[in-house]
């Protein structure tokens, strides 16, 4: 994924300055993002996020995501790439995505888990789409859900991915396979792997760097 555009850079130093914190280090916001970046503001269909990391750094983890080991199978730990094409990313590029291609209208940040675990916590600015619903054969809506991801059909009744918007996915984290296998159903269904991205810290990575989440 491209770096941050001078736009979006900005932007993000104006919102700093705006509400008196500086885009470097400082005793308001002394656990920034990244050196330059404290903070994150979206907005997805009128609703405001504001993405930032929990200022107390004695903060721990002490939900499920504190957990070190899960058998294996099925918890196994997943490769770096998922697929051939598909862009790796990390907290950053996720942020650049909603910034860039969230907010704008041309991407989708994908929550690939099942409903239960979106309900508990989520990336602020994702939609749920379980993976359930994405894989290949296991389900009769996925030409409804290509359709509201922007993809078309041709007289030939094939799929054109043209206008379908870029998507980003994600599940629990490196050892949770629900986004991984969403990914593959959308490839087996002609999804361009140049369209698709993977998040594979997943929540476990999120919620361990202190970063906001939000219940839905």
């Amino acid at each position: 994924m491209k770096k941050w555009s001078q736009t979006v850079r900005r932007t993000l130093w104006i919102a700093a300055l705006a509400t008196g914190l500086s885009a470097g280090p400082t005793l308001a916001a002394k656990v920034n993002i990244t050196k330059d970046l404290a903070f994150v503001d979206i907005k997805i269909k009128g609703k405001n996020y504001r993405i930032e990391r929990i200022q107390n750094t004695s903060n721990k983890l002490t939900n499920s995501f504190s957990k070190t080991s899960r058998p294996c199978p099925p918890f196994c730990i997943h490769p770096m790439s998922v697929a051939a094409g598909v862009q790796t990313v990390g907290e950053v590029e996720l942020l650049e995505f909603l910034k860039d291609k969230v907010e704008k209208g041309r991407g989708v940040l994908v929550d690939a888990r099942i409903p239960a675990f979106y309900k508990k916590g989520t990336i602020p600015g994702s939609v749920n789409i379980p993976f359930t619903l994405l894989s290949k054969g296991q389900n009769a809506y996925l030409d409804r859900i290509l359709t509201i991801l922007g993809a078309t059909k041709n007289n030939g009744n094939r799929w054109n991915f043209t206008s379908a918007r870029h998507l980003l996915l994600y599940c629990n984290g490196p050892w949770c396979d629900q986004s991984p296998r969403a990914i593959q159903g959308l490839l087996a269904a002609g999804f361009p792997a140049t369209k698709l991205y993977y998040y594979r810290g997943g929540m476990q990575n999120w919620q361990a760097l202190g970063l906001t989440t939000v219940k839905p």
